[in-house]
């Protein structure tokens, strides 16, 4: 009697705490819909102003972070270096903080360039004081732009550029203003395209949709163009959380400055090729968003915005709690397909069902109308979407982990993201080595449980659960296998 009384309690938390899961995660994935809708009706789709015509070009400082960079450093200097802007009003710093060769190399290019009468400066502090956000103050503090562009360093900005992004600062309000990153190596592999797929979405439909909302929206970190003023406006850079680009676009746009997104200009990048470096970007994205969220909500809420804009920046900061609750269904999936007997079919039914047509489908339609906007169309459209739809899944592992660090106390180290020097000419230098442990374990033994759950499943007749755990044995086992050969070929 009291075995059958525990497991019945045993029972119906399991039940209460999925059925919670669910909802959250539906209200997270369900916000795309949100986005869609305000796309459809003509919000995002009404072309933004022209910039106004700029018959007085202001000095313009480019800001150039480097941290051990060495296949790719001299290319942005280059592609820097190469700006269309009006001469005297360009002002170059490499904000080098690079302990191996990088600094050489970086270097030379700057006294190359500055031999042809460029304005560029090598700056090479001796510690990492506040990683990125701390480098980009020191320059900061040295500069004499009146405007601040900044480029990562897997970044090829084009010539025009400048000429293009400049005229929005007409409007004495706009305090940044951000280009969309386009893909040198979007089809390398199927990890490249589908954060591709990813990335698009992200720029032409929620970027743009939130600016002509006067939503919150973010600089990315590069590929921006700031006002200065606006910077120490808003309490200049700050390294208390790892995503300090979010942090102050929070701080400015609280303080009342107009963000600007422009999605005609493209700045090309490289897309991390391997699944370790693209994981360390991941982790440092979302543990950085939650220590924003933890540090900005608070105020955010005490503001006098209205309430609707309170709303959305909640979900845009904690968006990232999706990942744990998607661990949360995926692992309560064995006990519920258990329990399925005693419980109402009408409620067994519109469990499984509504995790795919709230939780799957919003997220599709939000990646497909994405790459509909950058000219996909056919099968490859639903290639590059479920692609992008299994690295999601696969990611779930790692930026959980993440999100339950940013909810701790410490900052943690800032991880650069190793590139390649991919979607250019081959570089004949060693690359860097993203990972020297056996990673991906943990992804191949979820994959493996997905695996007996489906057989499970199958063997219960319970089809209505098999495409929500196909969708996580597919993510976790292509991310765990990706994980462990980039880590073996690190090790060797």
């Amino acid at each position: 009697m009291l075995i059958a009384t525990v497991t019945g309690w045993l029972q119906a938390w399991v039940m209460i705490t999925y059925v919670l899961a669910q909802l959250l995660i539906v209200i997270y994935s369900s916000h795309r819909y949100v986005i869609l809708w305000r796309w459809l009706r003509g919000v995002a789709s009404r072309p933004a102003a022209a910039p106004a015509v700029t018959r007085c070009w202001p000095v313009v400082t480019v800001q150039l972070p480097l941290f051990n960079e060495r296949l790719v450093a001299e290319r942005l200097i280059d592609a820097v270096c190469a700006l269309d802007y009006p001469a005297g009003r360009l002002e170059i710093q490499v904000l080098d903080d690079s302990l191996d060769e990088t600094r050489e190399r970086a270097a030379r290019a700057v006294d190359r360039h500055r031999a042809h009468g460029v304005d560029i400066v090598h700056l090479h502090r001796r510690h990492r004081e506040g990683y990125k956000a701390g480098a980009l103050a020191m320059g900061l503090g040295l500069a004499r732009g009146d405007l601040i562009a900044v480029f990562d360093a897997d970044f090829v900005p084009r010539a025009d550029f400048l000429r293009r992004m400049v005229p929005h600062f007409a409007d004495p309000r706009v305090g940044m203003a951000q280009a969309r990153w386009g893909h040198l190596n979007r089809r390398r592999s199927a990890l490249t395209s589908a954060q591709a797929v990813m990335l698009d979405s992200h720029f032409l439909l929620e970027h743009a949709v939130r600016m002509q909302s006067r939503l919150f929206f973010n600089f990315n970190g590069t590929a921006g163009v700031w006002r200065r003023s606006c910077i120490e406006d808003a309490g200049g850079w700050a390294h208390d959380t790892l995503t300090e680009d979010l942090d102050l676009s929070y701080r400015a746009q609280l303080r009342g400055w107009r963000f600007v997104f422009d999605g005609t200009v493209e700045s090309p990048a490289e897309l991390p090729a391997d699944i370790e470096a693209l994981k360390s970007q991941q982790r440092r994205w979302a543990k950085g968003s939650i220590q924003t969220a933890r540090k900005l909500l608070p105020r955010v809420f005490a503001s006098p915005l209205p309430l609707r804009i309170k709303l959305e920046a909640f979900f845009h900061l904690t968006s990232n709690f999706s990942y744990p609750l998607l661990l949360v269904l995926g692992l309560l999936l064995l006990p519920i397909l258990l329990g399925t007997s005693s419980a109402p079919p009408a409620l067994v039914w519109g469990l499984q069902i509504g995790v795919i047509l709230l939780g799957v489908v919003p997220v599709s339609l939000f990646l497909g109308a994405g790459q509909l906007l950058v000219g996909g169309s056919g099968p490859g459209v639903l290639r590059d979407v479920v692609a992008a739809l299994v690295l999601g899944v696969g990611l779930s592992v790692n930026n959980t982990r993440a999100v339950l660090e940013g909810l701790g106390s410490g900052i943690g180290d800032w991880e650069r993201t190793p590139k390649s020097g991919d979607g250019a000419t081959r570089p004949r230098l060693q690359p860097y080595a993203s990972s020297a442990g056996h990673s991906g374990r943990t992804e191949l033994g979820l994959a493996l449980y997905f695996m007996g759950l489906a057989c499970f499943a199958w063997g219960m007749r319970e089809y209505r659960a098999l495409p929500f755990i196909i969708l996580l044995l597919a993510g976790f086992g292509c991310v765990g296998v990706a994980s462990l050969r980039a880590s073996l070929r690190a090790a060797r």
